[in-house]
């Protein structure tokens, strides 16, 4: 079988998506185009530009199936190339554009929703890696046809929940398993019961996955006199936010870890050795880092927002207080407190993520690439 893989913005989590898939189907004739992750308005618009005229070749070859990531601008290219226009296509929805927090630094532009929304209706098979984004999509799409002055066909909304399903983004098996090569002088070499707690917090440098949050909930859990220490694990930008600065300066007393983990044992030891993951994103359409550490033991001390809700108890959720951060991290720090303590009086076990391994999911994933596909495969 003869597959057309496109990620348009190929950034870290869809690396992490479509390199797993070709990993896992070995067997399937790859060919693999991207684009990188930078100049966000240019790329979502150009991606079919630069992929009909600049890889007219590798894209006019037959396929059986084409996969595609939301950000391509996939109407557009079948349009361009009209080899595509028959090829069957599943399209792969990591975020939406509907629900994607704004910085209030852009400009007001609906084209990146129009974009997804033309992307998903010419789309045999429209995948979502969390309810959350699925729902988001089809009632962001609802609203903005609803503002267009005419002309607006009917049922749009409807055809997209049609043709949706919800298939999340595979965990890597290892994730689920102690890693055997951590060196034994790593900070976390083991988990320590009788120490601090250990928290970590991983995820992008950038303003949606709430560093102000995580800056007010450390100053809660310093006021309350928490033990604990702390790995703040992620991909550092060359704009960040300047709360990294303050958290490093006010909260070096508690840091054994500030930045991108070396390798990736180290970022499964830190994993592996801590107590509870913390998670403060105003943006999360599935969460790979907090599965990832959930997978590896730690306790998730999540917003009730976002996906959350769909993947987690709610023992493991605060408050969603919105702009008020402050009360917000006083709900956080309540949580925290309570976690810690089950872990120091109870032993408190992580609740179990393995339905998002690819030991879980990987026939499902074969089905839906036979189902579109394998009809083509057989002729």
């Amino acid at each position: 079988m003869r597959i057309l893989l496109l990620s348009a913005y190929d950034a870290a989590s869809h690396q992490y998506w479509h390199r797993g898939l070709t990993a896992q189907f070995p067997e399937f004739d790859w060919t693999v185009l991207t684009l990188p992750a930078r100049y966000f308005a240019w790329r979502l618009r150009g991606n079919s530009l630069s992929w009909a005229f600049g890889e007219r070749e590798t894209l006019s070859r037959p396929y059986d199936l084409v996969i595609a990531t939301s950000m391509t601008d996939l109407s557009a290219l079948r349009g361009l190339v009209p080899s595509l226009a028959n090829t069957p296509t599943l399209v792969y929805f990591h975020e939406n554009q509907f629900a994607y927090p704004s910085s209030g630094r852009e400009k007001n532009s609906v084209e990146p929703q129009i974009l997804n929304l033309y992307t998903a209706l010419c789309a045999d098979r429209i995948l979502f890696n969390s309810a959350f984004n699925r729902d988001s999509l089809i009632e962001g799409s609802r609203q903005l046809l609803k503002k267009l002055p005419d002309q607006v066909p009917p049922g749009l909304p409807e055809r997209l929940a049609e043709h949706s399903q919800v298939l999340p983004v595979p965990l890597a098996d290892q994730h689920f398993q102690p890693p055997s090569d951590i060196d034994p002088q790593h900070p976390w070499h083991a988990k320590n019961s009788a120490g601090p707690v250990r928290i970590v917090w991983a995820a992008r440098w950038e303003f949606d996955k709430g560093p102000d949050r995580l800056l007010a909930i450390l100053k809660q859990l310093e006021q309350r006199g928490l033990d604990y220490r702390l790995a703040i694990l992620g991909e550092r930008f060359r704009h960040t936010p300047a709360e990294f600065d303050q958290i490093a300066a006010e909260f070096n007393h508690r840091l054994d870890q500030f930045g991108y983990a070396a390798s990736k044992q180290a970022y499964r030891a830190w994993l592996h050795g801590g107590d509870i993951v913390l998670s403060t994103a105003t943006h999360e359409f599935q969460g790979l880092s907090v599965l990832e550490a959930v997978a590896a033991g730690c306790l998730p001390v999540l917003p009730n927002r976002q996906a959350y809700p769909g993947l987690f108890e709610a023992q493991y959720l605060y408050q969603d207080c919105g702009s008020d951060i402050e009360q917000e991290a006083c709900a956080a720090a309540d949580i925290l407190m309570a976690q810690a303590q089950r872990l120091r009086e109870e032993g408190a076990r992580a609740p179990a993520v393995d339905r998002f391994s690819w030991s879980s999911l990987r026939e499902q994933y074969a089905g839906l690439i036979d189902q579109l596909a394998g009809h083509c495969h057989r002729i």
